[in-house]
């Protein structure tokens, strides 16, 4: 494996950072910065450049190779590199003082180099308790050693507090993964009993009628034909059963949304601010922004690097509008499949989709529906004295209408 290759549990990989390579990079790279330690504590103390310039410069050379190696090695073989910078903070520290830095990197790994936490403390406590023994073998003052000991320690702390929230994230991404398959899975069983219960009678009698009717068209060509009408009948009302069933299954609700993207989000570490509390929009309306909400918190987790969330819905008698705002870095260039589909959608029942995202301001996205009923919105004709709820049909049968619509 190349210096630059990155396993996929390692610490580089597990940072939470991007998945595109330089952007790991970056982040160890940024670390680098407390080194600078290890030549401004010999210039700002003023030891000559010959006592440890020349012994310092071919450490950090070896120190450069053990860090980014730390870094990117699959975890297993993290443990090596924490003795390797220990020892060097060790040998190098009678020459520069600056060297002790190389303990607290040490620290650093440790807690996660290995498999058990206890492991990692003990490792911590031996690497400070040696450092402290050498630096009372050099005369050095106790403030300065106990400064270099609560950094070491501190360090590693947050470190594996970082890697015990890295793990409880997992777990909890993993349950989630698993109720929404356990959840999908038990739709699927429903919806199948629900499909036996509907048509296996309805399949039977339909078998029975044609068969009869096919005995009666010689002899009796009328009856034939008043089975035939029976049979198309029987097949009407178990096609607008199914239709029924299926709609009522497969439609996505805006609170449950609501909830299943703030759990994802915040698992990320991605803050929500909900703004919706009850919502009482028609079911197509309610399953289209529904939907929307699904596609705009994918893309906040996957492209906006946001730290904070807004939704929030704004309803009155004639209009529903959703805004989705993040401060994450903005710069919506072109539309992918996801906001194309969302606008498709919107479009459908009359709606409208705005985006706001100026580069580095974070993104405002915005889905605005009328309450009219639906039917008449997509050119249904609807009799004039039918009622209210007559005019506004299933949200499974919008999708379909959107799919016709694409072809």
């Amino acid at each position: 494996m190349s210096l630059l290759s990155i396993a996929p549990d390692s610490v580089l990989a597990r940072s939470g950072m991007a998945d595109r390579r330089t952007r790991r990079w970056r982040f160890a790279l940024i670390n680098l910065v407390w080194s600078f330690w290890i030549i401004a504590v010999p210039l700002l103390s003023g030891t000559p450049l010959h006592d440890w310039l020349p012994a310092t410069a071919l450490g950090y050379a070896l120190f450069l190779w053990f860090y980014l190696r730390a870094y990117s090695v699959p975890a297993r073989a993290t443990w090596r590199y924490v003795p390797a910078l220990a020892a060097l903070g060790f040998v190098l520290a009678p020459l520069n003082w600056g060297a002790m830095v190389y303990i607290i990197y040490a620290c650093v790994f440790a807690a996660f180099a290995f498999r058990s936490t206890r492991v990692g403390v003990l490792v911590m406590v031996l690497m400070v308790a040696a450092f402290m023994a050498e630096a009372q073998w050099l005369g050095w003052s106790w403030p300065n050693t106990l400064s270099v000991t609560f950094w070491a320690l501190a360090v590693g702390g947050m470190n594996l507090m970082y890697r015990a929230k890295g793990v409880s994230d997992a777990r909890l991404r993993l349950s989630h993964d698993e109720v929404r398959r356990l959840g999908a899975s038990a739709e699927r069983e429903r919806i199948g009993r629900d499909l036996h219960d509907l048509l296996g009678h309805t399949l039977s009698l339909v078998a029975l009628k044609s068969e009869l009717a096919a005995r009666l068209v010689e002899r009796d060509a009328i009856a034939a034909g008043r089975e035939m009408r029976e049979v198309e009948r029987v097949a009407r009302a178990a096609l607008a059963e199914v239709r029924a069933a299926v709609s009522g299954l497969r439609a996505p609700r805006l609170m449950a949304e609501l909830a299943s993207a703030r759990l994802l989000l915040e698992t990320a570490g991605v803050h929500v601010d909900n703004r919706i509390h009850a919502t009482n929009l028609p079911e197509a309306q309610d399953a289209a922004l529904a939907m929307v909400l699904r596609e705009a918190a994918t893309n906040v987790l996957r492209h906006a690097q946001a730290t904070r969330v807004v939704i929030h819905l704004e309803q009155d008698a004639a209009r529903a509008r959703l805004c989705i705002g993040d401060d994450g870095r903005g710069g919506v260039l072109r539309e992918g499949n996801g906001l194309a589909g969302m606008r498709e959608r919107l479009t459908v029942l009359g709606g409208a989709l705005s985006i706001d995202a100026p580069t580095g301001c974070g993104t405002r996205l915005c889905a605005e529906l009328p309450l009219a009923p639906v039917a008449r919105l997509i050119g249904i004709d609807v009799p004039a004295d039918a009622p209210a709820d007559a005019a506004t049909i299933p949200a499974a049968a919008m999708s379909g209408a959107v799919a016709g619509r694409g072809r």
